[in-house]
């Protein structure tokens, strides 16, 4: 149960309930103070970090920046494989300069690296002399947060309830008093005690067959979107991809919503923006299906459609739009959508060559990026960053310069109107240069009964947020 060691999704689920971080994510992907109530940037490479006073850990303890440089070193003695060791590889050391306040020296400047500070903040007396990654104390978890163990037996259940010493108690009414995290050795055993009425609330990947498990009535469900995001990238290199209305026109053509059922049964998420899974800096819009306007597009700016090609004089050559489609083949879902975008494009006359290729000549298209079109995806982190689509050796070897110039500030800005406005800048430049094309993203269901009351707010960062003003209803 110590999240920095803990590779379980539902772990760290659940550990969100009883460790904090410095800054949390809120319900729409905004900083909030935790452990932390301030943090400013020192100099390029360091930051001061102001720690919240009279904090207690689960037992008495007090917190301070000693548990902060602790967590820190261990999880950069970790190394790659955990997964907050990305958080902190940027950190050279933590110089600690009272017991509430720190600074923290990086190796080099990084743009957003606030949002690197919400792993989860460890006790640096707890363990004494025990060998963190063998410790038996990993088992019965001791955090800061609203929630503490009661009682715990790894193989059943563990028994969580309200820290009554929790620094934040006095600003909320919590209504969950006592929460119950029932334990099964497979998903088969879950949702049999779900059915028996074991159990108020569940989550689940919505590619599962909840209705075939616990039928289609008697719950409530809620769907998010996760944390894969698959997208189309364009080389804009490309003879003919190199013409922005191209891409524009490959846009329209494609039916997302029949990708969606085809290739998971409708089960997905539809998005097109890498950011809009709940974010704050997202601006939500939604581009139609009409292969009509992907048509007038090409005719509009001098294509001609004869001899089954659309066709265009440049330079006194003749080039015609056709299309290679690279996808791994070991995907069977990619696969399934490549060829519904193959017919969506020859629908309106721009042929496809589906090339599917095991995982090591993908990794090879990819690095040598000599393909048309790839089919591909990114597991997206807390931190807003877009480098990846605009900044140096991205996937379609696109070039913008006012991307690249906003990338640049971000290093700088701290203001949240200011942010929102030049990542509003980057999504019309996303939208309108069309390097990629957004598909969806997977789905988590949160299942619960109809005696489970209150509003909770989930997302695939934090499943559980707002839990402590729910109830079951009698």
């Amino acid at each position: 149960m110590n999240p920095i060691l803990s590779k379980n999704q539902n772990v760290q689920d659940i550990s969100k309930l009883i460790y904090e971080p410095l800054l949390k994510i809120t319900e729409d992907f905004k900083l909030e103070p935790t452990l932390a109530t301030e943090w400013s940037k020192a100099d390029n490479t360091s930051y001061l970090i102001k720690l919240r006073g009279n904090v207690k850990w689960h037992n008495g303890a007090d917190f301070n920046a000693d548990d902060v440089k602790f967590t820190i070193d261990t999880i950069k003695s970790l190394g790659d494989g955990y997964i907050y060791y990305s958080n902190v590889q940027n950190i050279d050391y933590v110089e600690i300069i009272s017991s509430d306040l720190l600074k923290i020296h990086l190796f080099q400047e990084e743009a957003l690296f606030e949002y690197n500070l919400t792993f989860p903040i460890i006790c640096s007396t707890f363990y004494d002399e025990d060998d963190i990654l063998i410790s038996s104390k990993n088992n019965i978890p001791m955090g800061t947060g609203i929630y503490k163990i009661n009682s715990v037996d790894i193989n059943t259940q563990m028994q969580l309830k309200i820290n009554t010493n929790w620094w934040n108690l006095s600003n909320i009414s919590p209504k969950a008093e006592e929460l119950n995290v029932k334990i099964f050795s497979s998903v088969a055993e879950m949702y049999n005690a779900y059915k028996l009425g074991s159990l108020d609330i569940l989550t689940t990947m919505q590619s599962s067959n909840i209705e075939q498990n616990i039928g289609t009535i008697g719950y409530n469900k809620k769907d998010i979107c996760g944390r894969q995001f698959d997208y189309l990238a364009l080389n804009c290199k490309e003879n003919v991809l190199s013409n922005k209305e191209v891409r524009q026109a490959i846009s329209y053509a494609i039916n997302k919503e029949e990708i969606n059922n085809v290739a998971y049964g409708g089960k997905y998420i539809i998005k097109d923006f890498p950011l809009s899974y709940g974010s704050y800096l997202y601006n939500e819009k939604t581009q139609e299906y009409n292969q009509d306007k992907a048509k007038e597009i090409l005719q509009s700016n001098g294509w001609e459609y004869k001899n089954n090609y659309w066709q265009k004089k440049v330079n006194r050559n003749n080039i015609k739009v056709k299309i290679d489609l690279v996808v791994n083949s070991s995907n069977q879902g990619r696969v399934k959508a490549a060829n519904v975008i193959k017919e969506n494009l020859e629908k309106i006359g721009i042929p496809v060559k589906i090339i599917s290729v095991k995982d090591t000549t993908y990794q090879n298209y990819i690095t040598n990026k000599n393909y048309d079109i790839l089919i591909t995806g990114v597991t997206v982190g807390t931190k807003p960053d877009l480098s990846r689509y605009f900044g140096e050796n991205n996937l379609a070897n696109y070039e913008n310069t006012d991307a690249s110039s906003i990338l640049n500030e971000l290093y700088s800005i701290s203001d949240e109107n200011t942010l929102k406005e030049k990542y509003k800048t980057l999504q019309t430049i996303y939208e309108d240069d069309r390097a990629y094309i957004g598909l969806y993203f997977d789905t988590i269901s949160l299942i619960t009964t109809k005696s489970f009351a209150g509003t909770i707010n989930p997302t695939w960062y934090n499943l559980f947020y707002n839990i402590q003003a729910c109830y079951r209803k009698n």
